[in-house]
């Protein structure tokens, strides 16, 4: 089993890496959503200048946020910071396209995207846009063809699971994994517990909250008559509506995403008080660690702690105090 963590990139990126490398953690993940973050490459690349070790990735990469070729040349560019140390997860962008008033991207495309990804890499001629295109980098400018990076797919349904299979290193999720694969990351948000302290303590509503808003930006989203029927739901969506015109409310909606909680996603947690339905690992370090061992019986062979809020050091060590012992 490989203990990772997963951050945003921006101001704290850079020393979470340092510390998670210290601890012992195999790899830091970090995001991919522009409207939301700074950029993922500017972050890995000073990640893999201040470390030694510890493994650097993307969860997920957003094809249509670069052409391939910026992306082949991004990935070149960390490769060789850190030789051997890169591993990209790629997905449809289902969330960072969201904060852009789009859809997730047709698998077809991402499919697409990666070949090309995986071609370019190998030094091949691409035919990209109808015209032919290559890394012609020269050797004085970055490392020679080819480039091995892993290239892992997040994928939650059987399609994508079906691509994974065909053309990827490895499979990116919020559950174990569906099916058999080598390398199966479960992405997890939680909490360890203090002793004595309460699952709805301010500092475990900041540090989970984040992930746990979303069941609301997702209703919001794809049935937002079910948001009546949530604890706050109605006051959270008069908040939304109050605080943006229509057109613009996804801005509102999707604000702090997987990192912050915003003013009105704080409506959700005052409504439910002492009974927050948790779906992430929030509990003492026995019980966090119980669900990493259950993760790992039922096919994970990585888990990925993605922690929210301001105190991500603080959090990355209680994590791993809880489960590094299961690496192996």
């Amino acid at each position: 089993m490989k203990i990772s963590i997963g951050v945003p990139p921006g101001r704290q990126a850079r020393d979470l890496a340092v510390r998670a490398e210290e601890i012992g953690y195999d790899r830091i993940w970090m995001y991919d959503s522009a409207a939301l973050y700074e950029d993922v490459w500017i972050h890995l690349a000073r990640a893999a200048e201040a470390t030694e070790r510890i493994g650097l990735g993307t969860a997920v990469l957003v094809p249509n946020l670069r052409h391939v070729m910026a992306t082949a040349s991004a990935i070149a560019t960390v490769d060789r910071l850190a030789p051997g140390r890169l591993a990209c997860a790629i997905g449809t962008g289902y969330t960072a396209r969201l904060t852009l008033a789009q859809k997730a991207l047709p698998w077809k495309f991402v499919r697409e995207y990666v070949e090309q990804l995986q071609a370019l890499l190998r030094g091949e001629v691409v035919r990209i846009d109808d015209r032919d295109c290559q890394m012609i980098h020269r050797p004085e400018l970055t490392g020679p063809r080819p480039i091995r990076v892993p290239i892992l797919l997040s994928a939650f349904g059987p399609k994508g699971q079906g691509i994974t299979r065909e053309i990827a290193d490895g499979w990116m999720g919020v559950t174990p994994p569906p099916e058999a694969f080598d390398w199966a990351v479960h992405m997890v948000n939680g909490s360890v517990l203090a002793p004595g302290e309460s699952p709805t303590s301010s500092r475990v509503i900041d540090a989970v909250g984040p992930w746990q808003a979303l069941m609301y930006h997702g209703a919001w989203e794809t049935h937002p008559d079910a948001l009546a029927q949530m604890p706050g739901g109605a006051a959270w969506l008069a908040r939304v509506e109050s605080d943006r015109p229509e057109g613009q409310r996804h801005l509102a909606v999707h604000e702090g995403h997987c990192s912050h909680l915003s003013d009105r996603d704080r409506i959700i947690f005052d409504a439910c008080g002492e009974d927050v339905p948790w779906f992430g690992w929030v509990g003492s370090a026995e019980e966090v660690r119980k669900r990493a061992e259950a993760s790992a019986a039922a096919g994970s062979t990585e888990i990925l702690y993605t922690p929210a809020g301001d105190d991500l050091l603080g959090q990355a060590e209680s994590f791993y105090q809880a489960v590094g012992g299961l690496q192996g």
